[in-house]
């Protein structure tokens, strides 16, 4: 927690300011049992009415001024505060937008999410409450000690007893309590996951008719949740109680302890009234300071789980790969792939391996296989989302490893496997594959990736809106815009990553007709599980289970390549492959 308070280098001011102006109210709010003393004491008991009225607008100045001083101090702290948690959002988004995939994968949406609303919100209240209060409280209950000691050293005896019993109440709380909600948390991790998956898939549920069963499940998980809060809650809860039972039992025995020194002459009615004003308010504030432990204990949890963020590195981790002279590519060359394994993190096995091909520049390149074989892990590694784990990666003559982030990804243009869109306009969608194209160079991306009539036919055309996730465009409509968005960047390398999928064969086949008609060529990389769409390809890897089954083309692979018959003939009768691999369509999409 204490290396998020860095967040708080801009507010210096403020973080000094409201503490201070909070010990100004205190030491006015100190004063208010003396100025009733003498009420009592000089103006009542010598029914002095002036003396009475002065001392009463003394008192309603004190009020006054110290009203001022509390909302000065929450106004500074409330901007503290505030600075913070924007600091602290900005700063864990930045961070996340630099994770790599393997993190991003292992750690979660829901808890990504979680951390930067809920933890942060906490945190930053937490903050706000510390400076409000976490000097204020001590100071007015060490000072109702001292000034009740000023007043009568006997009767102040109570004071030194009671006060140290609740000090050990309250932090021992806070010490049982702190564990706790860490618990609470990841419990809300696990209820915001489900409650996203269930948005997110909720045309599956409804379709499977399984409403109640989703129910049931988020009622299990809530209620679990629900039981971590209560069982704290519970723990918090002894706080208020039990100081006020120690707090309660001290001012009866101090009234007890006063009429006995009263009747003595030992000290006035107004020095017993002012004893037991200072008991009151080391009632209020460690009531006060009791909350404020709560507060800060919830937001020391939120602040831990914060930093579990930010101690994850960036990028990916390293791997040393063997040194290697630069050499230029052969020619044509642009993507090699030599004895490359990949291995993810904390993985017992190896999900590729051995892989070697070569991709010249303008080929298009066929990636098919079955479920699980690696197809999506092999065109990863292309643009680095990855690091391969063994073998050598070349880009253009050079070993991926000696370019930088930002010089790779942009030689690449890819489209996952699922579409996404972001909320907005179709313009904008467009531009996040080149910051600064034109309207002509979007209307030719959309022209080649078949999506024009799409744009065409909304109000609006390029300015059309995109509701988040894309949710007014179907499927296929929102395949066509993804492809047109890594089209405009005119990648030297365009990876299709099962991006036509529902796309009907004959669009299908027009996009791959416009790409291979692009001026610019650029090397294709098509993964798909349909043999129509790669069979045309000039160059096919086959893979099995992380390996290459082989490679080839289609003619070849239909002869030599058993992996590649099955896949084929599950999806093309025997009897239509001698007219498929003679006469081909006649579209020349080699």
């Amino acid at each position: 927690m204490r290396h998020l308070l860095a967040y708080l280098k801009d507010y210096k001011k403020e973080c000094v300011l409201a503490p201070l102006f909070k010990m100004l109210e205190a030491i006015l709010e100190l004063l208010v049992p003396l100025v009733m003393a003498a009420v009592i004491d000089v103006g009542i008991a010598e029914n002095d009415i002036p003396y009475i009225i002065k001392m009463c607008l003394v008192m309603v100045l004190l009020g006054l001024v110290g009203l001022v001083c509390s909302v000065t101090a929450q106004f500074f702290s409330a901007k503290a505060a505030a600075g913070f948690g924007t600091g602290v959002r900005h700063a864990l988004f930045s961070h996340i937008q630099k994770l790599s995939f393997s993190k991003l994968d292992q750690i979660g949406t829901s808890t990504l999410i979680t951390r930067l609303t809920s933890d942060v919100n906490q945190t930053q209240s937490g903050v706000n409450m510390v400076l409000r209060l976490f000097l204020r409280s001590p100071f007015i209950v060490l000072g109702a000690v001292v000034m009740a000691f000023t007043i009568d050293v006997k009767g102040a005896l109570v004071f030194t007893v009671a006060v140290p019993l609740l000090s050990v109440v309250v932090f021992g709380i806070m010490r049982v309590s702190i564990p706790l909600y860490k618990t609470v948390q990841g419990r809300l991790d696990a209820v915001t996951l489900h409650a996203r998956e269930n948005l997110t898939g909720v045309r599956v549920i409804r379709a499977f008719h399984l409403e109640e069963d989703e129910k049931k499940e988020f009622e299990e998980k809530n209620q679990e949740l629900t039981k971590a809060q209560t069982f704290v809650g519970k723990i918090s809860a002894l706080m208020n109680p039990v100081t006020y039972v120690l707090i309660n039992g001290a001012t009866a025995y101090l009234i007890y302890v006063g009429a006995l020194r009263t009747d003595i002459g030992a000290i006035t009615q107004g020095e017993v009234v002012a004893l037991v004003n200072y008991m009151s308010q080391i009632l209020v504030e460690l009531v006060k300071f009791a909350n404020l432990i709560v507060t800060v204990t919830k937001g020391i949890a939120c602040g831990n789980r914060i930093f579990q963020i930010f101690e994850l590195p960036e990028g990916e981790r390293e791997i040393q790969y063997e040194d290697r002279a630069e050499e230029p590519p052969a020619e044509g060359e642009m993507v090699v792939f030599s004895h490359v394994g990949l291995t993810y993190e904390n993985a017992a096995e190896e999900a590729l391996s051995d892989i070697s091909f070569t991709a010249k520049k303008g080929e298009t390149i066929g990636v098919i296989g079955g479920t699980g074989s690696g197809k999506t892990s092999l065109v990863h590694l292309i643009p680095g989302y990855y690091p391969h784990t063994r073998g050598s990666i070349r880009i253009d003559g050079k070993e991926i490893a000696s370019y930088s982030k930002e010089e790779l990804r942009g030689k690449v243009g890819i489209v996952m496997q699922r579409p996404v869109l972001f909320a907005g306009t179709v313009k904008d969608n467009l531009l996040w594959g080149k910051r600064d194209a034109t309207d002509a160079e979007l209307r030719d991306a959309l022209v080649t990736a078949q999506a024009l009539e799409v744009v065409e036919k909304k109000e609006g055309k390029l300015l059309a809106g995109v509701s988040q996730g894309g949710k007014n465009f179907s499927g296929g409509q929102k395949q066509r815009l993804t492809i047109a968005r890594a089209l405009a960047r005119k990648p030297e390398i365009l990876i299709l990553d099962d991006a036509a999928s529902a796309l009907d064969f004959a669009t299908d086949a027009a996009l791959r007709r416009a790409i291979a008609k692009m001026e610019e060529r650029p090397t294709v990389f098509i993964v798909s599980q349909r043999a129509s769409s790669v069979q045309y390809a000039d160059q096919i890897l086959v893979l099995d289970d992380g390996g290459l089954a082989g490679v080839g083309t289609h003619e070849e692979l239909l002869r030599e390549c058993k992996a590649y018959q099955e896949i084929y003939y599950s999806q093309f009768p025997k009897e239509e492959d001698t007219s498929q691999v003679k006469g081909g369509d006649g579209n020349g999409e080699r």
